[in-house]
Parts: structure tokens; sequence; C-alpha cells
């Protein structure tokens, strides 16, 4: 269901963000393990769960879309393709999530070198990894609240 005010949409922002924290300490976590490979693994578990997640909460998966009337259908389909989002209102692939990461991918290579340099290559590449998940799943949640706000907006013009 897409919020109805304001005050509940940034309110689901706000649980949204919690939710990326979380999901950034756990890659930061992983980040931390100095196999080769195991931490983008979990980035790409981790952004396979989140964003559909995401997406869910502020009633934009491809499912809550579908439900809706075909008028707020139309307007929603125009809103999160003139903002250009691959990932709001779609079905998350594995390889829509890899691309995602290999935009990130000057830093998840940085991290991968520096993992295996003691104690401190290891705090770099968590703190590496812990910002790209959550730029990522930040930059989403704004993807999403701005889609719901222009629905609110054309909403209350309408009603006015």
């Amino acid at each position: 269901m897409i919020p109805k005010t304001i005050s509940e949409l940034d309110r689901i922002r706000e649980e949204c963000k919690s939710m990326v924290n979380k999901r950034a300490s756990a890659s930061a976590a992983a980040a931390v393990v100095p196999v080769p490979g195991v931490d983008v693994g979990a980035d790409v578990a981790i952004m396979m769960e989140l964003l559909p997640a995401i997406n869910r909460k502020f009633g934009l998966s491809p499912e809550q879309i579908d439900q809706l009337d075909s008028a707020i259908k139309g307007q929603i389909l125009v809103i999160i393709s003139s903002l250009g989002s691959k990932l709001v209102g779609k079905f998350i692939t594995k390889e829509t999530v890899v691309l995602l990461l290999k935009k990130v991918g000057t830093r998840v290579a940085v991290k991968s070198v520096t993992k295996f340099i003691p104690f401190v290559g290891q705090a770099v590449s968590a703190g590496i990894s812990f910002g790209a998940m959550k730029y990522l799943g930040n930059s989403h949640i704004d993807e999403c609240y701005e889609v719901c706000k222009r629905i609110i907006q054309r909403n209350q013009h309408e009603s006015a």
C-alpha cells in the first residue's frame, strides 16, 4: 500500500534507513573475513534481500503495483521512468545487483586488495563495504520516497 501522507512516508523512510544500517553492518562484518569473494557474495545476498524489502515498505514492489487501479499504476510507472530508476517497482535480479555493485566497483576492488593488509586493511575493507551498502540502500530509499511523494502530491492536488 502506497503511503497516503508525507508523515507516513517519512516514517517509512526512517524504518528503511534503519534496515539499511543493519544490512550495511552485516556487509562490513563479511568484509573482515580474509577469504577472497566471501564479502562480494555476502553483499549480493544482502542486496537481493534488502532492495525488494524497501520496495515493499513503500508499496512499490511489482506485485503491489500490479494490484493498483490502472490510473495510479500508470502514474507510478511514468514517475519511475522519469526518475530513471532501475530498481523501484522492478523484480530485483542477481544481475541487477551485480551491476550496481560494479558501479561502486572501484571501492570493491580497493576493498579486495586492502583486506590482505593485516588489521588496517580489514578495517578499511569493512568501512568501504559498510559505506557502499549504505550508499546503495539509501539511494534506493530516496528513489522510492520520491515516487511516493509525487503520487501523494498529485492526489492532494487533484482533491483540492
